[in-house]
């Protein structure tokens, strides 16, 4: 069976319940969130909880670990993203907002860094970008395990969005080859993602988009 899990999660600890219940009934999940201009539809793998989600000004965030985890200590994280907006600057492409989240990494571990296109296309009929940067030793926690993510950027008709799967495992002083097999199948339990125009006066379970 399958579920959408309608709602702007602007309370997270309300739409964690509420996934968890759903997928004790056997259902999967999937999340249908307002983004500043446009809906993101999201599938959440098993085993994964919302933990974090802030608006500040021009950026949402919002970060889902596994059962039993939680933001500051994790080996898997889901990350999703949007910047308002940006999609407005012409300057900006996917490739090149995903290049720059990739030299984030390459600071934080120059000797350890690696990173690897994945694909370049349409998600959902926008301009998009997917990418996997690595650190072989990772600074956030102090050097102790590797960070991976694969990381999809999404140019939408205002707004940009990302989506990040990341995970962390034994450290390397040397980068860390890209398993493009491993990423490709992870960044497929994310899809389909898709984004929808936001219809004045619907409220979830946002209809228009579900169908």
């Amino acid at each position: 069976m399958a579920l959408a899990a309608c709602a702007s999660f602007t309370h997270a600890a309300d739409a964690v319940k509420r996934v968890d219940q759903y997928r004790q009934l056997g259902y999967s999940v999937k999340s249908i969130t307002p983004i500043f201009s446009q809906l993101l539809v999201l599938p959440y793998p098993a085993g994964f909880k919302i933990a974090f989600e802030n608006t500040q000004g021009p950026r949402y965030i919002r970060e889902a670990v596994l059962d039993k985890e939680n933001v500051d200590e994790w080996s898997q994280m889901i990350t999703l993203t949007g910047m308002k907006d940006l999609a407005l600057k012409p300057e900006v492409t996917p490739k090149s907002f995903a290049e720059n989240m990739a030299a984030g990494f390459q600071r934080a571990c120059p000797a350890s860094f690696s990173a690897q296109g994945i694909a370049a296309g349409k998600l959902s009929g926008y301009d998009s970008f997917v990418m996997v940067a690595s650190c072989g030793t990772s600074p956030t926690t102090g050097g102790k395990t590797s960070e991976a993510a694969i990381i999809a950027v999404i140019k939408g008709q205002s707004d940009y969005y990302t989506i990040q799967w990341a995970e962390r495992a034994a450290p390397s002083a040397t980068p860390i080859a890209v398993d493009v097999n491993k990423w490709t199948e992870k960044f497929r339990q994310l899809n389909p993602i898709k984004l929808c125009p936001i219809v004045a006066g619907e409220a979830a379970p946002y209809p228009s988009c579900v169908n």
